[in-house]
């Protein structure tokens, strides 16, 4: 995850930069290993939040969150491709210490 202090922005009002997982393979909670080409409907996506605006309320620096990727606008910054999203956006934050290790973060 990036440090927010050397990214080259500074976020506005109720804005949230997020760094997606861009997970290749996911495996079921039975173990089933689904490939990165397998096709799926509608999905939602979670990110690791590295920066937020100063109007920003539920989510922090750090915090693992939930998003439709289709409501998104993207950014390079330093080669990496970030997420723009406003807080209203977002549809949970992962509990804390759950890492999703292993089965991914379904809900």
């Amino acid at each position: 995850m990036a440090d927010p202090e050397q990214l080259p922005v500074r976020m506005l009002h109720d804005r949230v930069l997020v760094l997606p997982d861009d997970a290749a393979e996911r495996k079921s909670s039975a173990g089933i290993l689904i490939p990165a080409t397998a096709a799926v409907g509608k999905r939602l996506s979670w990110a690791a939040v590295v920066a937020v605006g100063p109007h920003v309320r539920q989510v922090a620096t750090g915090d693992k969150v939930l998003f439709d990727p289709e409501d998104k606008a993207e950014v390079e910054l330093h080669g990496k491709g970030y997420t723009l999203l406003r807080e209203r956006d977002l549809h949970a934050v992962a509990a804390p210490g759950d890492s999703g290790g292993g089965t991914g973060l379904y809900l």
